[in-house]
Order: structure tokens, then sequence, then C-alpha cells
């Protein structure tokens, strides 16, 4: 049995791995199928997913950044929706700590920041460099943000970006882990999130998915965020609408290789391959 702490709220799975269903509340993510609210939140929830993980900004590469009060209009009425039916944990996928706060009083729980609470968006997402081609370009993380983690008792998702190898991509969340922890969050509040797709080489990509319990030795859960993304296209010559059975595969690895969550498009087939692996192990 799988157990982990996502806010306050405990949850448990047979399965190998937690299934996070991503519902974008934005019209330009580069997976058209995940755009939607309401609808497609509650359908991920029927589905069977663990957690949903609900975006008002996209990090596709050349999005069209939005303002705080434009993300907040888009995000707010679906966890409002969810919340009325049911009690899923909700991670919300936001950068700036003043759409947190705002999705945090609607009821979210986690908070999955792309720039590991630097706050400060300098990478276009999937496939972009930063910089310097390193997460640490974004900044020194964010002392405010992490006190009201600590203070809202909600877990938090940090993210590398960049090109890195996986013991650079380990040192860096591990740092970020520790500068958590300084500001009162708790260990158990902490999920690291190697960032395939962003910024990395093919070989890059490759290596962290095999490597999930290379991260900071496995001392934190790693969620493996994998899905549809051009690294699975490179591997098999498809567009994202044609890598479903690409994404399952490379998830499986991941998941034998020490991933406890997996954050997908396509609940219900994730759901089925983890049935499979548990039954098989």
């Amino acid at each position: 049995m799988l157990q982990l702490k996502f806010g306050l709220k405990r949850a448990a799975t047979e399965r190998p791995a937690f299934v996070m269903g991503i519902v974008n509340a934005t019209p330009d993510s580069f997976y058209a199928e995940s755009r939607g609210g309401v609808e497609r939140a509650l359908q991920l929830i029927r589905e069977g997913a663990d957690i949903l993980d609900i975006g008002g900004e996209s990090t596709r590469p050349g999005y069209t950044p939005v303002s705080v009060e434009e993300e907040v209009s888009r995000i707010i009425p679906v966890i409002q929706a969810v919340r009325r039916e049911s009690s899923i944990p909700i991670s919300v996928d936001t950068t700036k700590l003043e759409v947190f706060k705002e999705a945090f009083a609607a009821g979210a729980d986690i908070w999955n920041d792309v720039t590991a609470l630097s706050g400060a968006k300098k990478n276009n997402g999937e496939d972009e460099k930063s910089s310097d081609g390193t997460a640490a370009s974004f900044g020194e993380p964010s002392r405010e943000s992490a006190l009201f983690i600590a203070k809202t008792g909600v877990s938090v998702i940090l993210m590398h970006t960049g090109q890195a190898e996986v013991n650079e991509v380990s040192d860096f969340l591990g740092q970020r882990a520790v500068f958590c922890l300084a500001n009162g969050v708790t260990s158990d509040k902490i999920i690291l999130d190697p960032g395939i797709g962003f910024g990395k080489t093919r070989e890059q990509n490759l290596n962290l998915i095999k490597a999930p319990l290379s991260i900071c030795a496995g001392r934190y859960p790693v969620l493996m965020a994998l899905s549809r993304k051009r690294c699975i296209g490179d591997m098999t010559g498809r567009p994202a609408e044609e890598r479903l059975a690409g994404t399952l595969a490379a998830n499986m690895i991941s998941v034998q290789n020490g991933a406890k969550i997996i954050r997908v498009h396509d609940v219900s087939s994730t759901i089925d391959t983890l049935n499979v692996m548990k039954n098989l192990r």
C-alpha cells in the first residue's frame, strides 16, 4: 500500500503510483484534449484520478502570459465546482503566490510550481532553455512563498528546469527542499519533479525517466510529468495526439524505478496500466 500526504489529507492506493489528472483551464496548452474546465475535472474524477492538477496559464513554448486576475478567473470556478462534488486532493499549477493564495482559499491542497518557488517564469516551458541552461537562472527562492506553505500545511511540488544531468537535478532540488525545511515546511509536504521536457536534452530526459530514486536518494516522493511530451515524440515519431502508448510505456518504466506520482492526460488508460503492473509484481 502506497501512502502519501497531500496537504492535510492522507491518501493511499494499492496501485504502484498515484495518478494526477491534468486539467488545463487554458486555451493554448500543447495537448488540446487536456483543455477544459469543470466538465473535464469531473470526468477525470469519474475515471479514477487520485489527484487533479489545475492550471490557468500554459507553460508550452511560446505561451501567452496572463495576469493574476485572468489566471484566478480561470481556475477558481473549477476548484469550487470540484469541491462541491469531491474531496479529491487538488493541485494548482502556477508560478504566482498571489494566484495560489486564492486557490488555497477555494480548496486547493498542493502548489505545483515549475519555478521551484522562484516565482519568475523566464522559461517558456517544454524544451525551452533558460538563460544559462539551469533552473538556478530563475533566481533565489521566495521566503514568503515557503512561509505560506508552512503556515497553511499545503504540499509543494518543486520542479527543475534547464539542461542538467541526474546528479545536477538532484542537487538543485535537494537545495530547494532544504530551503523549504529551513522555513518551516515539513518533509512530508515536499514532492520533487525532475522537469522532463523543460529545457533538457533527449538523453537527459531519458536518464531522468529511468532514475527517480537517484533524485535526493529517494528521500522525497518524485512526480513524473512526461505525458505526451516531445521526448515521447522523439522516441516514437508521433505527434502529441498519438503519443498515448509511448507515454504509458515511459510512465511504466519510471514507476518501476521509483516514481510515486505520475501526471497524465489519460487517466483511465494509466490506471489500467498500473493495475496490470500491480498484478504482475
